[in-house]
Order: C-alpha cells, then sequence, then structure tokens
C-alpha cells in the first residue's frame, strides 16, 4: 500500500513521557509501541497525553501537540497570550515556558545540533552554553517581551487580522500579538478588518518614526483605503510576479544602527529586534578585530549594516568589498555607503560572484547566509582566501553546524561563539561564531 493510502493516525492519542528538546520549537517522546512524536507545547520531562496532527501508519514520526499536562514541569508557566496553545497561533513555540528556561532549550538544541553535525562540543567551538538575551528582554516569569518590529499578519476570508496556524495555512484570529513591538501594536492593525487581503505586513522602523504596511491582496481584490492610528507609508505586493510597488509616501523606511541611518526598501530584510543589529555588530567587530589598511568581505550584506562597521575600521587605506542578492538591497546598500569610497558593493548570488571578482586574499570575512547556510563550495572559496578570522552570522543552528564541519574540511576552526536570543518565545536563536585557520592562536 503506497504511503500516501495507509490509515492517518491524526486525532490518536498516547500518554506519553517527554524527552528532550529537538530543533524546531518540539520535545521527543515515544509511545510504548516505540513511535518517534515530535510533541509542541511540552517540556522535557513531563507526562502529557499527545495527540497526533500529522502522520501515518508508515510514517518515520509523527507530530502531535500535548492536549493535557499530567505531571508538569517546574519551568512550565500559564501561557501568557490567549491564542497561544494546541491548535492556535503557531508563532511562538514557548509561551508556556519561564523566560530563563527557554534560553536553557535553545542552548540545548544549539549544542546537540553542534555535536551531531559538526561534531564539536560547546567548548571546541569556543562556546560557554549560555544563551544570552538582548538588552531589556528579561521579563518576569509568565511574561513575554514585545520584540517583534516586522510582523506579517495573515487575513481570514471575513477580513479578520489573524496569524497562522503551525504548519497551516489556516488563520487563527488575534486582537493583539503579545511579541509585536508597541510600534507596531499602535498602528491599530489589529483594529479593523482587511477585506480581500491575504496578508497584510506592518514593519516599525528601529531609530526612526517610519512606519510601513506591506499589503498583499488575494487574486483579483482591490485595495483597501488604509487609514490607522498612525502615519505610515504604504507598498503593494503584486499579484503577477510578487515585486512591490509603492502606493503612498516612502518606498522604504530608515533603520538606525552604528551611528548610521540605513535605508531599507520595499519590506528588504532588517534584524526584526530592535537591539539585534547593534548586538550583533558589537559581537562581530569584537571577533574580528579589524585592523588599519585590511581587506574585508561582507557576504550576504543586505543593505550594508557590517560593510559599514567595517569600513569605519579598516580606515582610508583599508577595502570592503559586499555581495548581495538582492538588486534593491544593493541599491540600498550604495546608497547607504555613498560616503565610504573604500566600499564596493557588488549584485549577485555570493556563489557565482565571489569567485569572479579575480580576489585571491582578504584579511577578514563577515558572511549572515540565508536560513539554508553557506554550503560547501561557498565555504570552501571562502576558505581559499586565507582571512586570519572569519565571523558566520547564522539564524539556524543546523544550517551553521553543517557549514562549520565543511569549514574545518577547509582548514578553519572556531575561535569562539555566542548565542543570542534575539527571538523570544520562538524556538529561533542569532549565532555569531569567529573562525581562524586551524592550529593558529591569533
Amino acid at each position: 500500500m503506497p504511503a500516501a493510502d495507509k490509515p492517518s493516525l491524526v486525532g490518536e492519542e498516547y500518554e506519553v513521557t517527554v524527552g528532550p528538546v529537538a530543533h524546531g520549537g518540539h520535545c521527543i517522546a515515544r509511545t510504548d509501541e516505540g513511535r518517534v512524536l515530535f510533541v509542541r507545547h511540552t517540556l522535557p520531562g513531563e507526562r502529557v497525553t499527545a495527540r497526533i496532527t500529522e502522520g501515518n501508519e508508515d510514517s518515520r514520526f509523527l507530530r502531535a501537540d500535548a492536549v493535557e499536562i499530567h505531571e508538569a514541569s517546574k519551568d512550565r508557566v500559564e501561557a501568557p497570550c490567549p491564542f497561544s496553545g494546541p491548535g492556535r497561533c503557531g508563532g511562538c513555540d514557548w509561551q508556556h515556558v519561564a523566560p530563563g528556561a527557554q534560553r536553557r532549550l535553545k542552548g540545548a538544541v544549539v549544542a546537540e545540533q553542534l555535536q551531531r553535525l559538526a561534531g564539536l562540543t560547546p567548548e571546541e567551538a569556543g562556546w560557554d552554553g549560555t544563551v544570552e538575551p538582548a538588552p531589556g528582554d528579561k521579563v518576569a516569569k509568565g511574561e513575554v517581551p514585545a520584540w517583534r518590529t516586522r510582523v506579517q499578519y495573515a487575513i481570514d476570508a471575513e477580513g479578520r487580522v489573524g496569524l497562522r496556524k503551525h504548519r497551516s495555512h489556516e488563520v487563527q484570529p488575534v486582537d493583539h500579538c503579545l511579541i509585536a513591538a508597541p510600534e507596531v501594536t499602535e498602528l491599530g492593525i489589529e483594529k479593523r478588518t482587511w477585506p480581500g487581503m491575504d496578508t497584510v505586513e506592518a514593519i516599525a522602523a528601529t531609530g526612526s518614526g517610519d512606519r510601513q504596511v506591506i499589503l498583499t491582496p488575494r487574486p483579483g481584490e482591490r485595495l483597501p483605503i488604509v487609514e490607522l492610528d498612525k502615519p505610515v507609508s504604504v507598498l503593494r505586493v503584486h499579484e503577477r510576479d510578487g515585486s512591490i510597488h509603492r502606493v503612498h509616501g516612502r518606498p522604504f523606511v530608515r533603520e538606525r544602527a552604528v551611528d548610521r541611518t540605513f535605508r531599507v526598501g520595499n519590506g528588504g530584510f532588517w534584524q526584526v529586534h530592535p537591539k539585534a543589529a547593534e548586538l550583533l555588530v558589537d559581537a562581530v567587530m569584537t571577533g574580528l578585530m579589524p585592523k588599519k589598511g585590511d581587506m574585508a568581505l561582507d557576504l550576504y550584506c543586505g543593505v550594508g549594516l557590517f560593510a559599514a562597521a567595517l569600513a569605519e575600521r579598516v580606515g582610508e587605506k583599508g577595502a570592503v568589498l559586499g555581495i548581495e542578492s538582492g538588486k534593491r538591497a544593493v541599491e540600498d546598500a550604495q546608497h547607504n555607503l555613498r560616503d565610504l569610497d573604500r566600499v564596493r558593493i557588488e549584485h549577485g548570488k555570493v556563489e557565482r560572484v565571489l569567485p569572479r571578482t579575480g580576489i585571491t586574499a582578504a584579511d577578514l570575512v563577515v558572511l549572515d547566509p540565508p536560513r539554508a547556510g553557506a554550503g560547501r563550495d561557498t565555504v570552501r572559496d571562502i576558505a581559499s582566501l586565507g582571512a586570519r578570522r572569519i565571523a558566520y552570522v547564522a539564524c539556524d543552528p543546523a544550517a551553521l553546524a553543517r557549514d562549520l564541519r565543511y569549514f574545518e574540511e577547509a582548514g578553519y576552526a572556531p575561535k569562539w561563539m555566542r548565542v543570542f536570543d534575539l527571538f523570544p518565545a520562538t524556538h529561533h536563536v542569532e549565532c555569531v561564531v569567529v573562525l581562524r585557520p586551524a592550529g593558529k592562536g591569533a
């Protein structure tokens, strides 16, 4: 019988003792028959009733929600968000976990990924095992910080604002997202209906008063008149090709970091936590220790955040090359760094552009790749430049660990590592690893 025809187990319930946390916002458990369950809304050591949400008789593992808690962990709290829990909003994985315990869970995941995919202990990675909160994010048990400066709301068929359920296109209506930054909440998007819209994304820039809303209409629908509680610029996602067009106001927001203003256009990438940009730049520069006259690369450079910090430190006799695949981000980076003659920004995918640059050596490299990581070939090309230090910024510990294994193959070893909790109440973390040629103490 084909796997698709095997009897579904969705809705079946098992009473299980929960095992260790795993990458992805769930914990691992086994049924009495030995079936592996990935269980959400639980904690290691708990005894729960797990209800299957995905899987059939032939599945390698099953996904489940903890729908009844028989023996609770000491780290369990009442979820402060009324929309959190089995079958509801899928945005937060750890609303039911005390803040300090959230960070311990994330640290356990990072350590497991390092060991399994890179063969590294925390000590070998230069990491003390802690996950550091962002400044100002320490909150009391049963609370979550309001940190998310960019929120994409889903809109249901009635035009109600909501967020997607876990691994689903179904919308959970909400009247307030607890992790949304106050500057997002004050726009009043959750107070009104949005007929004909598929998504409404809200952006509240850090360090400026810029606010932006990006509307994605359902096919054939017209844009509503946008009247919110604060002034905003409005952009629209075109249904034909996904391109973004200005409706009114600026097509960009201005973000502030490292004593500079960065233009970020058309909803382009910027760190979501308001403290993240400064925190990551400080960590990267501390690890790289740039010198006057250095030649540095900023790969996957976005709108130029790390390139700007590098340029200030390498001085007029130094040089910085940034490579970025997004055309609008390249335009923004060139605008943002136009006063720095020693910076050049190239457009294209790193794996294609880097070999074409003719650069055969560099002193320093920063790479901040997308969630999938850089990959073996790109790591090999980076390592061939012989940089004395490489700083790797990663939002996914599995991709990071795989790439660290490739760097080891190419002759580079971690010097030190830091892990930041820049996504409280979710399973996500941000890591910074500084590498050096293996066997060198520099």
